[in-house]
């Protein structure tokens, strides 16, 4: 095994952050895309003259893209590479933010949406992949931890993005430059960081476990000399090849099943189950629905906008501090108390929600409920945001041996973008039915369970190197 010391002290820093950078530009994009569409949808329903439920599917369309994306992806890297596939997500992500503003059908927009879902997919689940891959490992949680601060950022630079935009127009579906109308720039705007991904990710390396597993280890061996050294490099070399040793062929889905009766193997089941627990516990809910979850209750449209404001850099500061602590405090703690935490401050906001009352066909809530409300959500999300929002990519990105990463971030992967799906779809249903109260119940005994479920599945990976990961 290699010295710890040795590897800080020949590590080359700069160029692992600079590559991990690179790399969360995906993470920056997968925000901005799932984000572009809330402020596009009038504009839509305006050009393609489609009813409530045409619109529905023309923004949740892109989720079905994106598991489809996230399976694929983790499939396909193992054949072709991790960079090479968030170059092809990077392709992706410039065909979809072009084709999704020259669209002009809503059958012809869902094809390019879905294409931008597919890109999202790759990059939700190969951009943390690749950083576990090439990051040392007392430094590996925070780098990839920098994922879920791009994600949000992307989120809000295209709520911001499409506010100056329409501010500066007037509104979405008044034309702005070149006869084309201000919701197509909205998309097109997608373009600038996009092209910068793509050209980003020409200039750094493969990852070099990848390069091992397919059998290029002298090019292994130069990427990781560029990045710990050629002493280093070789001992690295050397312990990949050991931890393929015992099953060394082309990684393929069949090896996610182990032993005579061929089951899954439990560590499959820990990722499936910790990919769909952080959507399981309504944190998009947050995300896609707060302004109308907010004016549900009785908050003005303009407080609503500002409460999602608010929200946004409440979840960036709580990033800021899962950065600091989880290469100190460690995964499975983090995830724990955030599942103890979210329980909590999801039934507080179901107990003042149970207050709500309706004046004058408006639902209200009294002043000191309001508050409660209001606090209890924004540390909800801060709670989240400092510990399954990043630490689950953390997990899915470093949990799995090297034999099975890729197959297994593509199960973990579908598992996550559907849950997503299912959670945001069910929503509105919830809403007209078992109204907020029973919804944000529902959430709260689903994050209860996720803390059984860390409790009793889940193994803590801090400090230890991929080659030393059980599956």
């Amino acid at each position: 095994m290699i010295d710890n010391n040795a590897l800080h002290n020949k590590t080359n820093f700069g160029l692992v952050i600079l590559i991990s950078c690179v790399a969360t530009i995906g993470g920056f994009l997968f925000g901005f895309d799932s984000g572009v569409i809330n402020g596009t949808v009038t504009g839509l329903q305006a050009a393609f003259n489609s009813d409530s439920i045409g619109t529905g599917f023309n923004v949740a369309s892109m989720l079905l893209g994106c598991a489809a994306g996230a399976f694929f992806a983790g499939r396909l890297a193992d054949y072709w590479g991790r960079r090479t596939l968030l170059i092809l997500a990077a392709v992706f992500f410039i065909v979809s933010a072009w084709g999704s503003g020259i669209s002009g059908s809503s059958m012809e927009f869902i094809v390019y949406r879905v294409i931008g879902g597919l890109a999202v997919g790759a990059a939700s689940v190969m951009a943390p992949a690749y950083i576990s891959e090439i990051a040392p490992a007392e430094y590996r949680g925070r780098l990839i931890t920098i994922q879920q601060i791009a994600i949000i950022f992307g989120l809000f630079s295209s709520f911001l993005s499409n506010y100056l935009l329409a501010d500066l127009a007037g509104s979405s579906t008044t034309v702005l430059w070149l006869d084309y109308q201000t919701w197509r720039w909205m998309f097109w705007i997608e373009l600038a960081p996009a092209v910068t991904f793509l050209l980003a990710l020409l200039l750094i390396p493969e990852s070099p476990r990848y390069l091992v597993v397919s059998g290029q280890s002298e090019k292994a061996n130069a990427v990781l000399t560029r990045l710990y050294g050629s002493e280093v490099a070789v001992k690295k070399v050397e312990e990949i090849d050991a931890s393929l040793a015992a099953d060394h062929h082309q990684p393929k889905l069949s090896d996610l099943l182990e032993g005579p009766g061929r089951k899954v193997r439990r560590i499959v089941w820990v990722g499936i189950g910790l990919a769909a627990f952080q959507q399981l516990v309504g944190i998009n809910v947050v995300f896609y629905y707060g302004a109308v979850l907010w004016q549900a209750v009785g908050f003005s449209e303009a407080d609503s906008l500002l409460i999602n404001v608010i929200s946004g850099a409440v979840s960036i500061a709580a990033c800021i501090v899962a950065i600091s602590i989880v290469d100190r405090v460690g995964r499975k703690p983090m995830l724990w108390f955030g599942s103890i935490g979210m329980a909590i401050t999801l039934a507080l906001m179901a107990v003042a929600f149970s207050t709500a009352t309706e004046v004058a066909g408006e639902v209200s809530l009294s002043d000191n409920m309001g508050i409660l409300a209001l606090i209890s959500a924004n540390l909800y999300v801060m709670i989240f945001n400092g510990s399954w929002g990043p630490v689950m990519w953390v997990m899915l990105g470093e949990m799995f041996p090297n034999q099975i990463r890729g197959s297994g971030l593509a199960v973990a992967g579908l598992s996550q973008w559907l849950t997503n799906f299912a959670i945001t779809m069910t929503f509105p249903i919830f809403l007209a039915s078992i109204g907020l109260v029973g919804a944000y119940g529902l959430y709260a005994i689903c994050a209860v369970i996720s803390a059984v479920f860390v409790h009793k599945m889940v193994n803590e990976t801090r400090g230890l190197e991929l080659e030393e990961m059980k599956g």
